[in-house]
């Protein structure tokens, strides 16, 4: 399976960016896909994640309100829509999928991973 994340960039405080990761190579309608991200010098975070079907998402606590996760089975896609930017959301952003659903807290287990995408929120 591949995952591919885009979207990431630089961006003022207050401001938006759209995160898109491209699944392939598995059946994505029967995964549970999210995001993490990693800034430097800490550990890999789990931001959000949605179950296969969508009805089940869970999210950071320092990124409700701010951050949605989505995702369209017929384009074996993701997204994190990302807005009102803080430094402090400064990181590489990377794409997960697992079999498994997500909790409120993250995964049980991640199978596959994507390579990151640097968002960087100037002050």
């Amino acid at each position: 399976a591949q995952l591919q994340a885009s979207g990431g960039g630089l961006v003022q405080a207050g401001g938006s960016l759209r995160l898109s990761c491209t699944v392939s190579g598995l059946s994505f309608s029967k995964y549970s896909v999210g995001w993490f991200r990693q800034a430097p010098g800490k550990d890999r975070e789990f931001v959000a994640g949605i179950r296969s079907s969508g009805s089940n998402i869970y999210y950071l606590d320092s990124v409700k309100g701010r951050f949605t996760i989505s995702r369209d089975n017929a384009k074996n896609m993701v997204y994190l829509q990302m807005n009102s930017l803080k430094p402090e959301d400064t990181a590489v952003y990377y794409c997960a999928a697992d079999p498994y659903y997500p909790k409120v807290d993250g995964f049980y287990g991640v199978d596959y991973w994507g390579k990151g995408t640097q968002v960087t929120v100037s002050s």
